[in-house]
């Protein structure tokens, strides 16, 4: 099981992964931070840039914070850091 550190920018223009700011990983949502409808977007863009189901990711931390931890249960960390910097090159 991985974990990863987010720091979340919620209504912002697009979804996308934005890159490292040390051992946190800077993301942006179009979505609003209310009723968790930007907590349903980190998830799903997480899931979906890693090609992995949403069940697989989980926020276990920072519900109502920018700053949240989220777990990657079928990657470890190394793996995750390996994706995760393949999109950003790319």
């Amino acid at each position: 099981m991985a974990t990863l550190r987010v720091k979340v920018v919620p209504k912002a223009s697009r979804n996308g992964l934005v890159g490292w700011m040390g051992d946190t990983l800077k993301l942006r949502v179009t979505a609003a931070p209310e009723r968790g409808k930007a907590n349903a977007a980190v998830i799903a863009l997480i899931a979906e840039s890693l090609q992995l189901a949403r069940k697989r990711v989980r926020l276990v931390a920072g519900e109502t914070s920018e700053r949240k931890i989220i777990e990657v249960d079928v990657l470890d960390d190394a793996e995750l850091q390996r994706r995760i910097d393949k999109i950003l090159t790319s």
